[in-house]
C-alpha cells in the first residue's frame, strides 16, 4: 500500500508499506480522506516544532476517515463497508492521568503521526489502516470529507469546554486557520453572542465571516485594528488564541476585559507576555491540548447538522499529488483545509 512519509524538512515521499490484518478488537480500514494539519506542515516545513524533531522517517497524518474492510475478533457495533472517522488519540487508560479522566495528557499516548516519542508513532496517511475499534466513530450520513474534520473539530470543542460558560459572552478569535474557524463554530454553538476574528489573510478572514464571525479584522492592513476594543480595560470575555504568535496573544490580552479567559490553542515556542496586564486585570490563562471524548461528540454534532464544517474544506487532491497538496496547504491565500483522497 502507498503511504505518505516525511524523512526530513521538505523531504516528503510516497512509499510502499506492508498491509496489516486486524487483531482482536481491531478493524482494517480502507482510507478515504486525510486532512493536512498544522503539525503535518511543521514536520514538512521545519522537520518538527519546538523541541520535537524528526529522528527517523515517519508516516504523517491524523485527520482521517475511511470505510471498514475487515473486523477483528470480538468487534461489535461496527460493520464492513461502514464509514468511520478515526480518532488518532490512543491513550493507555492505565496511567495516573488516564485514571483522572485526563486522557489527553496520557503518559503513554500513542497519537498518530507524532515525533514526540522515539521511536515515533507512525501516522494514518496510508491506503490501509488498522485501528482499534474504540477509535472509530460511525459517520453514517456524513461525507468522507466531513468525517475527516472530526479531529480538529474535537480540538476546538475541548477548547470550548476549557473556556467555561459562553452563553451571551463576547469572544475574540486570533488566527483563522482551521482551528480558528472551528473555534468560531464551536463558540457559536456554545452560545457566544459576539465573535470577532483576526488574521493576516483576506482569504481566511472571508472563511471566518462565512463561519459566523460578526466582524473580521486584517491585522496586516490595520495593525491597530483591536485598539478600539482595548479602551476602558478591554471588551472581550474570552480569547481563543489560535495562531501561536506572540503579537496576537499580546493584543488579545489587552483587548480582554478584567476577569477574562485566555484559551491558548496555538502552538509555538516560549514567549514574553504582558504579565502585569494579566495580573492587574485578573485574567485566566488556560491551555488547551488535544481532546478525548469530544471526538465522538463532534461527529454526532455534524451528523445532526448542528455544526457544518464543509466551508473549511478548500482543496481535495489525489494521493499521487500529495507533495503539491502540502505546498498548497502552506498557502494561506488559497487554503484553509487541504485534504488528500486515498480512495
Amino acid at each position: 500500500m502507498k503511504s505518505i512519509v516525511i524523512h526530513a524538512a521538505k523531504d516528503l515521499r510516497i512509499e510502499d508499506r506492508v498491509v496489516e490484518d486486524p487483531g482482536p478488537g481491531e478493524v482494517q480500514i480502507k482510507l478515504a480522506v486525510g486532512g493536512i494539519c498544522g503539525s503535518d506542515l511543521h514536520y514538512y516545513n521545519e522537520g518538527g516544532f519546538g523541541a520535537v524533531r524528526l529522528k527517523e522517517p515517519m508516516v504523517l497524518g491524523h485527520e482521517v476517515s475511511g470505510h471498514i474492510t475487515k473486523l477483528g475478533d470480538g468487534v461489535q457495533g461496527l460493520k464492513v463497508g461502514q464509514l468511520v472517522a478515526v480518532s488518532p488519540s490512543r491513550p493507555c487508560q492505565t496511567c495516573r492521568y488516564c485514571a483522572q479522566g485526563k486522557q489527553n495528557n496520557c503518559l503513554n499516548m500513542r497519537f498518530y503521526g507524532s515525533a514526540m516519542p522515539f521511536p515515533h508513532v507512525q501516522g494514518a496517511f496510508r491506503e490501509i489502516l488498522v485501528a482499534d475499534a474504540n477509535q472509530c466513530a460511525p459517520a453514517d450520513g456524513l461525507s468522507a470529507n466531513e468525517a475527516a474534520v472530526a479531529e480538529p473539530l474535537a480540538v476546538c470543542l475541548h477548547a470550548t469546554r476549557q473556556a467555561g460558560e459562553l452563553l451571551g459572552k463576547s469572544v475574540l478569535v486570533t488566527g483563522c486557520g482551521p482551528i480558528g474557524i472551528l473555534s468560531i463554530l464551536s463558540a457559536r454553538f456554545a452560545g457566544a453572542d459576539t465573535v470577532v476574528a483576526t488574521d493576516l489573510s483576506e482569504f481566511t478572514l472571508s472563511k471566518a465571516k462565512t463561519a459566523g464571525a460578526d466582524q473580521v479584522i486584517n491585522m496586516n492592513k490595520t495593525p491597530d485594528g483591536l485598539s478600539r476594543f482595548m479602551v476602558e480595560k478591554g471588551t472581550f470575555d474570552v480569547l481563543y488564541e489560535c495562531s501561536g504568535a506572540v503579537s496576537a496573544l499580546t493584543a488579545g490580552i489587552h483587548a480582554l476585559r478584567p476577569g477574562g479567559v485566555i484559551i491558548q490553542l496555538g502552538l509555538s515556542g516560549d514567549m514574553t507576555l504582558p504579565l502585569m496586564a494579566i495580573t492587574t486585570k485578573e485574567l485566566q490563562l488556560r491551555g488547551s491540548f488535544r481532546f478525548h471524548e469530544e471526538f465522538f461528540t463532534g461527529v454526532s454534532l455534524m451528523q445532526k447538522g448542528l455544526i457544518d464544517v464543509k466551508p473549511l474544506i478548500t482543496q481535495t487532491m489525489p494521493l499521487a499529488e500529495a507533495k503539491q497538496a502540502f505546498v498548497i496547504a502552506n498557502d494561506r491565500t488559497q487554503a484553509v483545509k487541504t485534504q488528500i483522497v486515498f480512495s
